[in-house]
């Protein structure tokens, strides 16, 4: 029996999905080279995190623990939170997804800074609700009032990034309370802390801070960044158990393989997680010093909280991406906007720097930020 002849006709598909670009993922960098593209931690895995993984691999013919019990309720001692008050997923952007689904759909509109995490629109479009893009200060930090004034009847979710990704600019603990305060009870807030513990500012809001004040907060955080676990996907919300229920109900089943579980475990063992966080402060302190160094040089960097530093570099975005990568530096760069560096291996931040010293801005030299 042969098959029959293609008519021609195209399959119906969602033109706003068909349209959408899908998520972008860094270049690999040149043997020789270095990706600062992806905001990944330059540290390789720890001997007791890999032997975790490599346990958990006596058990891939079973199915994982779909809830994550047992990381659920480690997170929980930590926070002081029932085990049901945390929500694992596979990676804070894939809780996100699962947030906006629960809360917006057509008609609905979601609320978020611009530029900030590339993700949000393409999540709020496959959700079939509308992207309110609000646009960042002049310095490059979220404006919570432009964005309560934004919040109408129809809002279903605001999303606060703090650190911001890709700017680095940190929302304060002042200004998200202001915030709280002037958005309706009934609204969802997500509260987008994947580079916490990068944080060394003492205004930062953290949200840590926050957990049992508003019954309309839900916080998130990843093992992706400071614990080096991106490869694995995984992260965690807390918040209040109706809106996780519902958040779980959005879920694709069994999406945190135990591989992952077993990674974040072994992670948070005390030794493990102090020589993690030593980590952190190093690649905090890097920042710091390539921040200071690229100032120095003329270019208007923003406070960097992160781990990344943020290249306002405007309409000369594609070319200074490119000659970055001609020296085998693999950067993320949004035209016509500006280039997100991340904070890599040491070795890189002198290629860097004199890459970038000899791209200043005309406008810029001799006018640090």
């Amino acid at each position: 029996m042969t098959a029959p002849e293609p008519t021609g006709a195209r399959v119906r598909l969602r033109p706003e999905i068909a349209a959408l670009p899908p998520y972008r993922q860094g270049r690999p960098a040149p043997a020789d080279g270095f990706k600062l593209s992806s905001n990944e931690n330059p540290f390789p895995p720890l001997a007791g995190v890999t032997a975790a993984v490599a346990a958990s691999a006596n058990e891939i013919n079973r199915y994982p623990d779909a809830t994550a019990l047992v990381l659920r309720e480690r997170l929980a001692e930590r926070y002081g939170v029932t085990a049901d008050e945390v929500l694992v997923g596979a990676g804070s952007v894939s809780l996100i997804a699962q947030f906006i689904a629960a809360a917006a759909g057509p008609g609905d509109e979601v609320v978020y800074s611009w530029r900030s995490f590339e993700a949000y629109p393409g999540l709020v479009t496959v959700a079939g609700a509308t992207s309110v893009p609000v646009p960042n200060r002049p310095d490059h930090g979220h404006d919570l009032d432009a964005m309560a004034a934004a919040v109408t009847g129809r809002t279903g979710v605001a999303i606060v990034c703090s650190p911001n990704n890709p700017t680095g600019v940190i929302v304060t603990a002042a200004e998200f309370e202001a915030f709280m305060a002037k958005v309706p009870g009934d609204l969802l807030v997500l509260l987008d802390e994947a580079y916490i513990e990068f944080v060394d500012a003492e205004a930062s809001v953290d949200g840590r801070a926050l957990i049992g004040r508003y019954p309309n907060l839900v916080i998130l955080r990843t093992f992706s960044k400071a614990y080096g676990l991106a490869g694995l996907r995984v992260g965690y919300a807390i918040g209040p158990v109706p809106i996780l229920d519902a958040a779980r109900s959005t879920a694709i089943p069994l999406g945190v393989t135990g591989a992952a579980t077993a990674a974040a475990l072994a992670s948070l063992e005390p030794a493990a997680e102090a020589e993690l966080l030593e980590r952190v402060g190093v690649i905090a302190a890097r920042r710091d010093r390539l921040r200071r160094a690229l100032v120095a040089q003329g270019w208007p960097v923003p406070q960097a909280q992160g781990n990344f530093v943020w290249l306002p570099t405007g309409d000369a975005t594609t070319a200074v991406a490119e000659r970055l990568f001609d020296a085998g530096l693999v950067t993320r760069a949004f035209p016509p906007e500006g280039i997100r560096v991340s904070v890599g291996e040491e070795e890189s931040v002198d290629t860097l720097l004199r890459i970038l010293g000899e791209l200043v801005p005309a406008s810029q030299e001799g006018h640090p930020a």
